[in-house]
């Protein structure tokens, strides 16, 4: 069953942005330091993975393409989007951490009505929330969710670009979820490192976290946020699902060594779900779970166009 996402109370992705470019949270940045990984995918479960890869060339910035020359697939500037076919639609209310993907606009109302004329079905329409970090002039910041193949929910929002640019995520602790990115594959974290709440039209979205893996936002925000949007589906829960199994099934990362960081991880501690193989005749890859049982694969060797 697919819940409806009411426009008034639907709090976009990127605004984060916006507070750190104005230096509120800058001063609390993690120290920069050398990437151990970058972006290399989002997997996707599909019934018609032929259409998804349609739906996705049609209406955003990307390409078709051949995953290692064998598997048909949307280049999106850096990285991939995969499919896999499965034969019952993959669950895609919001119960694993994976909440939602998204492409950027430069024109966000131009980009909206194009998308109608299109026929491009939303979930909330383009709304605006310029006031969102404390000011009172409107109109400079909208955003909109589009009702993907499978239900696959996908923001819109005012950029600087028009590219895919983020993927938003719920954690049960922001900061600690940000520190073991940093930790375990080098990125460089935003946010606060208060763990007092914050909250915007009654709804949770701090604590709060977000790195940048190449081109593309990763954001943290508190479960609560789910738990206040989606009450019949949280409300006996007390825990994430896994990624797995939902139309977001994972997230990606390469990295230049699988065996050695495959070893490290399991130094720190980290759980691997799966151990290093090698699929599609030459590609190298492995299964760890991330913080809230977000499914992670790695690959070895950096994600490229063939």
């Amino acid at each position: 069953m697919l819940y409806p996402i009411p426009r008034r109370i639907l709090i976009p992705a990127i605004f984060i942005t916006l507070l750190w470019i104005a230096g509120l949270l800058a001063q609390n940045a993690v120290p920069t330091v050398q990437p151990l990984a970058h972006f290399h995918h989002v997997h996707l479960n599909a019934t018609d993975p032929k259409a998804d890869i349609d739906f996705y060339t049609s209406k955003f910035d990307a390409e078709k393409g051949k995953f290692m020359g064998a598997l048909d697939a949307v280049w999106a500037q850096k990285s991939w989007l995969l499919f896999t076919k499965v034969s019952t639609p993959p669950k895609s209310e919001i119960t694993s951490s994976i909440w939602h993907i998204g492409w950027g606009a430069e024109d966000m109302k131009a980009t909206y009505q194009k998308q109608l004329d299109m026929g491009t079905k939303f979930q909330t329409p383009i709304t605006d929330i310029s006031d969102i970090g404390g000011g009172t002039q409107m109109g400079r910041f909208f955003y909109a969710y589009v009702d993907g193949p499978d239900h696959q929910l996908i923001e819109l929002n005012t950029s600087n670009h028009h590219h895919f640019g983020h993927i938003h995520l719920l954690s049960k602790d922001p900061i600690a979820t940000g520190k073991w990115y940093a930790k375990e594959f080098g990125m460089t974290v935003r946010g606060s490192n208060s763990p007092e709440p914050r909250m915007y039209r009654g709804f949770q979205i701090g604590p709060s976290s977000s790195f940048t893996m190449d081109n593309v936002n990763f954001i943290f925000y508190p479960w609560q946020y789910a738990q206040t949007q989606w009450p019949e589906l949280w409300k006996d829960r007390t825990e994430f699902e896994s990624t797995k199994g939902h139309v977001t099934d994972h997230i990606g990362f390469s990295v230049d060594n699988l065996d050695e960081t495959i070893a490290r991880l399991k130094k720190d501690g980290v759980t691997v779900t799966a151990e290093p193989s090698t699929v599609l005749g030459k590609l190298k890859i492995a299964f760890i779970e991330g913080p809230d049982k977000v499914r992670i694969e790695l690959v070895e060797g950096q994600a490229a166009k063939e």
